[in-house]
Order: structure tokens, then C-alpha cells, then sequence
């Protein structure tokens, strides 16, 4: 059974971890032994997650809890078998300028998503207390 991934572009850890079922520090240690798991970091440095990483954390997740393979064989399925891209990958930034100044357009682009989904968050809360009083 497919996980229901919500139609976002940025997943916060948390939400990450409920869909995978996993708990936040499992997923914090798969970054350490899979390059391949890199999510966004917020000026805040809070992890954002797009669709094709939990697309490769719910592979992964099969791999090592359902086929019962180690991280090491994990890691060599994963090199010789890689995920196919639902989604192009974002281009990379032109090369002129420093990196740190190609950051902050990015950086504030995550952030006004961010803060986007947290204003739809808070509006269906209160919708949901409006309704129950």
C-alpha cells in the first residue's frame, strides 16, 4: 500500500517521517549514509523535503525493512538501480556570482513557500475549530 503524499513542494521532516513511517532521527541518519538524500535547508535550517526525496526515502525504507537489505547493499541497489525522476531536477544556477549570493533568492523562495503552507495549515485549523463550537 502507497503512502497518500500530500500535493506540496516542501515536506518538513515530521511530515516526512509520518509518511514513511519512520521516526525523524531514522531519517536524519539516512542523510549521513546516503548521499543521495539531501533535502533543502531553510534560512532556519529546517530540513525541506521535496517529492522525489520521500519518493527515494520510501525505496530505501522497502529495501532495508521489506527485502531486508543492509545499508550497504541498500547503497549498492540504489547506484545500480536508480529511481527514475517523476519530476525534472531543478536546474543549476547560472554560474556567474558567489554562491552564497545564488542562495538567497532560493532561500527566500523556500521560505515564502513555507510560510504559504503554514497560512493554509492555520487557516483549515481554525476552520476546524470554527466548525466544532
Amino acid at each position: 500500500m502507497d503512502p497518500k503524499i500530500p500535493d506540496k513542494l516542501y515536506f518538513k521532516i515530521g511530515e516526512v517521517a509520518e509518511i514513511a513511517g519512520v521516526k525523524p532521527h531514522v531519517l536524519r541518519y539516512w542523510e549521513s549514509e546516503f548521499s543521495s538524500i539531501r533535502p533543502t535547508k531553510s534560512r532556519s535550517k529546517q530540513r525541506l523535503y521535496r517529492q522525489q526525496d520521500i519518493d527515494l526515502i520510501l525505496r530505501l525504507k522497502d529495501l532495508l525493512y521489506n527485502q531486508g537489505f543492509t545499508i550497504s547493499g541498500a547503497r549498492k541497489q540504489l547506484r545500480s538501480k536508480p529511481l527514475k525522476s517523476s519530476s525534472p531536477a531543478p536546474a543549476d544556477p547560472p554560474a556567474s556570482g558567489s554562491d552564497e549570493q545564488m542562495a538567497l533568492p532560493l532561500e527566500r523562495s523556500l521560505d515564502r513557500a513555507l510560510l504559504e503552507e503554514i497560512r493554509q495549515d492555520v487557516r483549515r485549523l481554525k476552520k476546524s475549530l470554527d466548525a466544532t463550537t
